[in-house]
């Protein structure tokens, strides 16, 4: 096993970051006063923390319409991929729909039993675990992910059911962004910190 170095998911390699993101993936949108008062942190630490997670594609923002004198504010949101998107997130699921697709066109035997939109769907999700340290083994027959040994369970042993949630939900982004049945199901409970398993699902044409 090749062990890589995070580069995608070093903008949530520290527990700030992680709960900042979190923050957000569960609250709509909130300012930067906001996750201030939530997280204790300096106003300056915040938008750091905001600016890397922006250029990584896993928060986008949106300025306040006004009608009325005063400064707009301007609201941070989680990209999940459905209501809220950003230009970075939307070019690395269309990156990696196109390398997928060109690898299956050179090299016809690693294409599985998925097709079309949902082959996309685990396109983008498997390159998303790869740029964060994971080694992902996939089972398309029975929809699991295998990303055990847990690459971040370590680093962040004190905060791991926060920072599953946020890798949950950015896993759920990808999925959503590049569009199809495919949905993140939940991982497999377990008292093993270093274990994760990923279940998806397929979600009914009018779910």
């Amino acid at each position: 096993m090749t062990a890589r170095r995070p580069t995608a998911y070093n903008a949530i390699s520290t527990s700030s970051r992680v709960e900042i993101l979190h923050l957000l993936q569960t609250t709509p949108q909130q300012t930067v006063g906001e996750l201030v008062a939530a997280t204790k942190l300096h106003p300056n630490t915040v938008r750091e923390h905001l600016q890397r997670l922006i250029e990584r594609g896993f928060v986008a923002t949106e300025v306040e319409k006004r009608t009325t004198r005063g400064r707009p504010r301007v609201f941070y949101r989680a990209v999940d991929g459905v209501s809220v998107s950003s230009p970075e997130h939307r070019r690395k699921v269309q990156a990696a729909a196109e390398r997928g697709d060109l690898m299956r066109r050179v090299m016809p035997e690693t294409a599985g039993s998925l097709t079309g939109e949902e082959q996309h769907q685990l396109d983008a999700l498997v390159e998303q675990l790869l740029d964060g340290g994971f080694d992902p083994e996939i089972d398309e027959d029975a929809l699991t992910i295998d990303l055990t040994p847990c690459a971040h369970a370590a680093d962040q042993a004190d905060n791991r059911e926060t920072l599953c949630d946020v890798h949950l939900g950015l896993m759920q982004g990808a999925l959503s962004e590049a569009g199809g049945p495919l949905a993140v199901d939940g991982m497999r409970s377990s008292c093993d910190p270093q274990e994760c398993v990923i279940h998806l699902l397929r979600r009914r044409p009018d779910a």
